[in-house]
């Protein structure tokens, strides 16, 4: 495995490559020629990066074709085109590249952040017009060599990404080349999807599950019959809850709500490809539909038994919806996407038709129910009208019970279980990883108040680990810079702390002259972008500006201004 990042400048180019079975360093800065012969000699292995499937690969593809890297690097970077379209034969090269970005709306940089890691930039302005100099040269070998090791550790973190591609590649005694693909593309494989060559015009004639039995709630279906427009919402209230429709789920909540007693999540396992198996909405571009069943199936079985081998082919299984809805994807077929979102929606409201009378429901979303019942021996009732609705839905239910419900709205709650454990959901209470690590000590101090019963206070104050307060900020493309206080600074990614010194500063990010206030960063902040991992708290730390926000947040969950 080779690990790799390419720099581009107007007149300089440069790539770091590491190879991970010796730990050895190549570089090779403006020399077409030796990175060709490398190539040649690695067409086999598999090269490994951030971003690579859109940016770097088609850098190595070009000097490969006989373009300049700041041609294409033009291309991607200032026309905002897609590097496959910048030449019709690069398909024919070799690269056997996977790109350990999973997210695309977060750089490496960020990462590296939520890490704790150093996130310094390098000096040297990719706009430079001239050749660089030596010393130039060697501190964008310097950041260049960084991203490659910290590409190396974010690998490491995520290994199951690659473990599942390879495993899949394994299973489907698919050639090696497959481990490029995305997901989606890679599940169009395993199916042998084929676009058809003409192209069909039948994206809304969707159908309605014969299984579905709506009365109080039929006006859903007239809005899907008389509706072509996937930017339309229908508005209803339901089980007393106000809820949103539309064409890519339902949803509804009651917000500031806080409860306990004994609630059921009811949730629809594997939902969407069950669908496609019982009522035919598998992409009719597939070959044998059959075989889907079978992976689905095989998964089950292998989930049951607790073998890892189930977490690979639930990508396949759950990438396939996904697809559907991609026109680039050869499983690409919008009326059966269609067909499946509003059997979806519609078979959940049956469900709920169903249990209103007997309980409250607390909140609904595509998949599932959480419903509060009135006195656990209804349990067996609900049971019954669960089990009346599988049987005829041919759909499976699964059940976990809580004792305590804190719900902001749809997207933010945390539901606790008899023994403490807990669950949360959104981006104000969830357990955070390495990889999103933002604002930890706001969330954990929110978290501790409704399940522990802890005071903030405590949970803030008495936090030693400085990378908890860290605030990760990223200053978009859409801005032309940052600024300090009145100074501009260099770099895109920064690490903030909120600060009792007034001599620190508030961050903004500029377009046009006009400074923008930046979400959730404090008025008055101290940037450290070295790593923190190890680093003792100052003195300076405003423990109270974080204090502020978890009662800001918790008041928000009980539906009080602070």
């Amino acid at each position: 495995m080779l690990f790799y990042d390419f720099e581009v400048f107007v007149e300089d180019w440069l790539v770091v490559i590491t190879d991970s079975n010796n730990q050895s360093e190549t570089i090779f800065h403006n020399d077409e020629q030796g990175l060709i012969k490398y190539y040649n000699v690695h067409k086999k292995d598999i090269w490994i990066g951030y971003n690579t499937r859109h940016y770097d690969q088609y850098i190595l593809k070009a000097i490969i074709c006989g373009f300049s890297p700041q041609e294409i690097n033009h291309w991607i970077i200032n026309k905002r085109e897609p590097g496959w379209k910048f030449f019709k034969d690069f398909w024919k090269i070799t690269l056997l590249n996977f790109d350990i970005m999973t997210n695309k709306f977060r750089s490496l940089k960020q990462l590296e952040g939520f890490m704790g890691h150093d996130i310094r930039e390098s000096s040297v302005d990719f706009t430079i017009d001239r050749v660089l100099t030596p010393d130039e040269i060697e501190d964008v070998i310097k950041y260049c060599r960084h991203d490659v090791h910290e590409t190396m550790h974010i690998f490491s973190v995520n290994i199951e990404e690659f473990q599942s591609q390879l495993e899949l590649l394994k299973m489907f005694n698919l050639p090696i080349r497959n481990v490029s693909k995305t997901k989606a593309q890679l599940s169009a494989v395993i199916l042998e999807a084929k676009q058809p060559k003409v192209e069909r015009t039948d994206e809304f004639d969707f159908t309605f599950p014969p299984t579905l039995q709506l009365n109080k709630y039929a006006e859903v279906i007239d809005f899907y019959k008389e509706n072509k427009d996937y930017k339309k919402v229908l508005e209803l209230e339901v089980a007393g809850v106000p809820h949103l429709l539309a064409w890519g789920g339902l949803h509804g909540a009651r917000n500031n709500y806080i409860g306990t007693g004994y609630f059921l999540n009811i949730d629809v396992a594997s939902y969407y490809p069950a669908l496609m198996i019982e009522y035919g909405y598998l992409s009719r571009n597939v070959k044998n539909p059959d075989k889907f069943r079978e992976i689905r199936d095989t998964r089950l079985n292998y989930k049951a038994a607790k073998d890892k081998r189930q977490a690979p082919l639930k990508i396949v299984i759950n990438g396939t919806y996904g697809a559907s809805k991609d026109k680039y994807n050869a499983l690409y077929d919008p009326l059966q996407a269609n067909n499946i979102c509003i059997a979806g929606m519609t078979l959940m409201l049956d469900l709920i038709e169903n249990l209103e009378p007997h309980c409250e429901v607390i909140q609904s979303n595509t998949d599932g129910v959480l419903v509060k019942i009135k006195h656990p021996d209804d349990y067996g009732l609900i049971d019954d009208i669960c089990y009346e609705w599988e049987q005829r839905t041919r759909m499976e239910l699964e059940f976990d019970e809580y004792v305590k419900v804190i719900q902001k709205d749809v997207n933010n709650y945390i539901v606790v279980d008899a023994e403490g454990n807990y669950k949360a959901a959104g981006g104000w209470v969830k357990k955070l990883s390495p990889l999103d690590n933002d604002l930890p000590i706001v969330n954990e101090a929110v978290v501790n108040w409704f399940v522990h019963g802890i005071d903030p206070e405590d949970t803030i104050f008495g936090c030693k680990e400085l990378i908890k307060f860290q605030k990760i900020v990223k200053v978009s493309n859409k801005y032309d810079y940052a600024r300090y206080g009145t100074r501009r600074i260099d770099g895109k990614v920064f690490r903030l702390f909120a600060s009792v010194d007034p001599n620190d500063k508030e961050l903004r990010k500029v377009k046009d002259g006009v400074a923008n206030k930046i979400a959730y960063a404090p008025e008055l902040s101290f940037i450290i972008n070295d790593d923190v991992n190890d680093m003792a708290v100052p003195t300076k730390l405003d423990y109270w500006w974080y204090w502020d926000l978890a009662i800001e947040r918790i008041n928000a969950f009980i539906g009080e201004e602070k």
